[in-house]
């Protein structure tokens, strides 16, 4: 045999482990069906705080959910320790069928949505009569959001004592919008009990400006939650953000409110014109005559002679103003004063 040769076998040969283990890949995933169900109430820093029958438990996401959005009001599947205990941890594995999602872009170019809560059933839409002004603009923007998203829009007037709603309620007088005005001293909220009854037994999302009283509000309905108010600055006409982040809290007598942070814009750029429209069924009919392609705002649009000929009813005309108002508000037509962006 020549010099520096010998016979091998399979016991020579070393094999390296793989770094991915040696468990053969699959695309099927666990099924968890041991897993509990839990009500997402705020998120931090990477962090979920979710509502398992009646306590906390704080979770991280599971990777399986790649980009999967969890949001304040979903309802996920836990795993791990669902004690609550400090310093335990559980983990998501799955997002619950949503029965809505609110969303909202950054402004009216922006491809990327933001989803602020899921399944909500109604959006409360808080507003100042003064100190800040009613901003109509930011209104209409709310109220094109709640009907894109299949959530009913309700008008929350604060600060009556410092100017009447009758002016302001004149805007919205083709919309069928319910409303609630109420006015805070130094120990009571006027027209808190009707606000009560407005969201009893059902999940609202609090949105508006900063500084209408949003937290005053929370305050009055959830007791002992004691959110951080803010003021008006007498310069800019602004609030301050108190509301770093959503958070959805217990009402007394049942259902839920969600507070979230001041916004100071409301982006429309993922809604399709045709679900607004849908949400005035008595003109909708009308845009059968339309032009291909109409967005109801051009001269030629049918929804005119529609009104005309009586088919929308006696309020026809105010009805189509205030649909076309919403549609301006999608098309960025709308005074653009009052849309600046978040800070």
């Amino acid at each position: 045999m020549p010099r520096g040769r010998r016979s091998y076998d399979e016991s020579d040969v070393r094999v390296r482990p793989s770094r991915r283990g040696s468990r053969p890949r699959t695309k099927e995933r666990p099924k968890h069906e041991d897993a509990r169900i839990g009500l997402v109430t705020t998120v931090d820093r990477g962090r979920w705080t979710c509502l398992v029958d009646d306590h906390e438990v704080i979770a991280m996401r599971a990777r399986e959910l790649g980009r999967t959005s969890t949001v304040v009001g979903d309802r996920v599947a836990l795993v791990g320790d669902t004690t609550g205990d400090p310093g335990t941890l559980a983990r998501i594995v799955r997002v619950e069928p949503r029965s809505s999602v609110l969303r909202r872009t950054a402004d009216d170019t922006d491809p990327y949505e933001r989803v602020i809560v899921a399944n909500a059933d109604q959006l409360a839409i808080v507003t100042a009569l003064a100190d800040p002004p009613p901003r109509t603009g930011m209104i209409d923007r709310c109220l094109v959001a709640a009907y894109d998203a299949g959530v009913e829009p309700l008008l929350v007037l604060t600060k009556a004592d410092l100017a009447p709603a009758d002016e302001f309620l004149s805007n919205y007088s083709g919309l069928d919008v319910p409303h609630v005005i109420t006015s805070a001293s130094t120990d009571d909220v006027t027209g808190l009990a009707e606000l009560r009854d407005r969201l009893d037994d059902r999940m609202t999302v609090l949105v508006g400006h900063s500084g209408v009283g949003k937290s005053t509000l929370v305050n009055a309905l959830v007791p002992g939650v004691d959110r951080a108010t803010g003021h008006v600055n007498a310069v800019t006409g602004r609030g301050r953000h108190t509301s770093s982040s959503a958070i959805a809290l217990p009402l007394p007598d049942g259902g839920w409110v969600i507070d979230t942070p001041g916004v100071r814009s409301f982006g429309l750029a993922h809604v399709d014109l045709a679900r607004i429209v849908a949400n005035f069924p008595d003109l909708a009919a009308g845009t059968q005559n339309c032009p291909r392609g109409c967005t109801h705002l051009e001269p030629d649009c049918a929804l005119d002679q529609w009104v005309e000929d009586g088919h929308a009813g006696p309020s026809g005309a105010t009805r189509l103003a205030s649909l076309r108002r919403l549609l301006r508000s999608k098309s960025g037509a709308t005074d653009t004063a009052d849309e600046t962006e978040d800070s």
